[in-house]
């Protein structure tokens, strides 16, 4: 069986991209799961607030990424770079005890944004910290979905085929990396 932990970095309701972490859970191939998680509730990082213990919210994440085989970053993009937010969830885990939990994990990364780029500019600015966290990214795949807008219903689901095709290949090669390296 191999786990990923699924982390959207949005914090909108109806997030493109939380939809897309959704729908890439149903998608999984049979040996498959992904634990789909967001930042809700991650405070902004301050090592006054750490020292006096690590807050809930950043110890379930930390747990979570403990347990996973790999983990799947669902990030918007902003102002042509990557989230504050979804960064400081990342800093936050990777702070303290959570440094080593990044330590040759392997990563993926995918985005949804309305723009018709979709999310490589987030994507890219993602590869330093996430080299200087140790992660191990996958680069065998990239999906960047754009325009979509159109791709979800009026309750945030992705319902467009196509895309929930890609999606489903995107998670099934990163699966079969991971069990290919852990082999």
């Amino acid at each position: 069986m191999t786990s990923i932990l699924g982390l959207s970095g949005s914090l909108r309701r109806k997030s493109f991209n939380t939809g897309v972490l959704y729908a890439a859970s149903d998608l999984v191939p049979a040996g498959v799961t992904i634990d789909a998680r967001t930042i809700h509730g991650v405070p902004l990082y301050d090592a006054d607030l750490e020292a006096e213990g690590t807050p809930e919210t950043v110890r379930a994440l930390r747990e979570a990424l403990s347990a996973a085989d790999g983990l799947l970053m669902v990030t918007p993009e902003y102002n042509n770079s990557l989230p504050g937010v979804f960064k400081n969830a990342i800093d936050w885990i990777g702070s303290g005890e959570g440094a080593k939990l990044f330590a040759g994990k392997p990563v993926a990364l995918i985005g949804a944004s309305p723009g018709g780029f979709g999310t490589i500019l987030s994507q890219n600015a993602w590869l330093p910290v996430l080299r200087t966290l140790g992660a191990r990214p996958w680069f065998e795949g990239r999906l960047m979905i754009s325009k979509a807008s159109g791709l979800f219903d009026e309750d945030g689901r992705l319902v467009d085929e196509k895309t929930r095709q890609r999606l489903a290949e995107f998670v099934a090669g990163f699966a079969q990396s991971i069990s290919a390296h852990d082999a």
